[in-house]
């Protein structure tokens, strides 16, 4: 699946649209998260925030990190910790093969989505590279010229 897709049954709740201007992506997975159920329904509010979030490989696992859920607006006693760590759940050759392009290359995980799929949440996770300040300005420098070429391609 390509980070640009989401499946047709899936509802998008979250995009982390800085993610493709802060990092260059790679090969994207689809993964489960594991959340309590106060977080799932302050995600079915909408009220998800991946922005600065990241994953981290610990003791052969993936972690979703900074990911801010905001607590659920009708909860009584039962509340969560908004910026928690969670447990992504991946299938065991994915998750090798993750590992050993962040701990080998260098690169780091960064989530891209979150949706609703047949009911369950899912995020979509993308190896990714952070970019230097001269190539987010050449990716700037080349959208302009592609805007400007299809505005005179319009005109004609």
């Amino acid at each position: 699946m390509r980070a640009t897709e989401i499946p047709p049954d899936a509802k998008l709740i979250a995009e982390n649209r800085k993610a493709r201007h802060d990092y260059i992506l790679f090969d994207t997975f689809e993964a489960g998260i594991v959340l309590l159920g106060t977080e799932v329904k302050a995600i079915r509010e909408g009220r998800v925030n991946l922005r600065d979030s990241y994953g981290r490989v610990e003791k052969g696992e993936i972690f979703l990190y900074n990911a801010h859920i905001s607590p659920y607006s009708h909860r009584g006693y039962a509340d969560h910790e908004p910026m928690r760590r969670r447990k992504l759940l991946l299938h065991k050759g994915e998750l090798r093969k993750l590992i050993g392009k962040v701990l080998e290359r260098g690169m780091t995980l960064v989530p891209v989505r979150m949706y609703f799929k047949s009911g369950f949440v899912k995020v979509v996770v993308s190896l990714a590279k952070g970019k230097r300040e001269h190539d987010k300005r050449e990716t700037l420098r080349r959208r302009e010229a592609d805007r400007e070429a299809r505005a005179a391609i319009k005109q004609q």
